[in-house]
Formats: structure tokens, C-alpha cells, sequence
């Protein structure tokens, strides 16, 4: 009996540190860094890091609802603009994913790339991405 209580306590130890390390990388903040290009050739320069974590939330969520399409998409000229999220804990190991990023021929609208994926979105979620990488309206451009 005294063997099973303390399987029970090492095991519910063992289950509350397991739980908490889970919790610790989707609760850091993080950042987006984004670079845009400079001049027809594919030359980037740094132009601005988001660290506003309510914006950086919202891009996350704007990128994982969007409906991406597993494919290799080749486009006609390079990305406007690079962005990847980044951890401010540099403790924190984790691999970063480049996301490459289009402004439509009519400036209403984003495409995007990502590791074997593309999608298009739609005027709003368009407008509210490119507000948060660049501080700017996409109408603007």
C-alpha cells in the first residue's frame, strides 16, 4: 500500500513539471522580425521588429487559420517582404520559419509563402497582416 501512494505522488509530480515545461515556449513572447526588399533584386534589409505581443498573437493566429495549400509556389518576382517569429528568450530553442510575403498586383491583397505551403488572403485578413509587419496600410502602398 505505502509503495502504491508513493507511485501516486511521484507520479502526479512527474505530471504537474511535465505540464508546466509544455506551457513554458507557447507562453514566452515572442517577436517578428521582418525585412523588406530593397530595389527588383532579391537584396533585404532589416526594417522593423513587432514586439507588441497582442499583435504578434493576432499575426499567429491569422497564420494558422489561414487555408494554405501544400504546394511549392514560384512566383514572378521575389517576396516584398521576409518576416519570422522569434523568441525574446534566447534559452528557448526553437526552429524559425520564414514566411515570404507579396502584395497583389492590385494592393489589395497578400500572398504568402511558408515551408511547402502557399495561400492567398482574403482583403481583410490581407490588410490586418500587413498592419502588423509593416506599421502601414496596405491601401497605402
Amino acid at each position: 500500500m505505502r509503495g502504491f501512494k508513493l507511485f501516486i505522488c511521484l507520479f502526479g509530480i512527474f505530471s504537474m513539471s511535465l505540464v508546466g515545461c509544455s506551457n513554458d515556449i507557447e507562453n514566452t513572447e515572442q517577436s517578428i522580425v521582418v525585412e523588406r526588399r530593397v530595389g527588383d533584386k532579391n537584396n533585404y534589409e532589416d526594417f522593423r521588429e513587432v514586439t507588441d505581443n497582442e499583435q504578434v498573437q493576432k499575426m499567429k493566429e491569422i497564420i494558422k487559420d489561414a487555408n494554405w495549400i501544400k504546394a511549392k509556389a514560384e512566383m514572378a518576382h521575389p517576396p516584398d517582404y521576409k518576416f519570422a517569429f522569434r523568441y525574446k528568450n534566447p534559452n528557448i530553442e526553437a526552429k524559425a520559419v520564414l514566411y515570404e510575403l507579396w502584395i497583389t498586383p492590385n494592393k489589395d491583397k497578400v500572398e504568402l509563402i511558408g515551408v511547402n505551403q502557399y495561400v492567398k488572403l482574403d482583403k481583410i485578413m490581407s490588410a490586418e497582416l500587413f498592419e502588423i509587419i509593416t506599421g502601414e496600410k496596405l491601401t497605402d502602398q
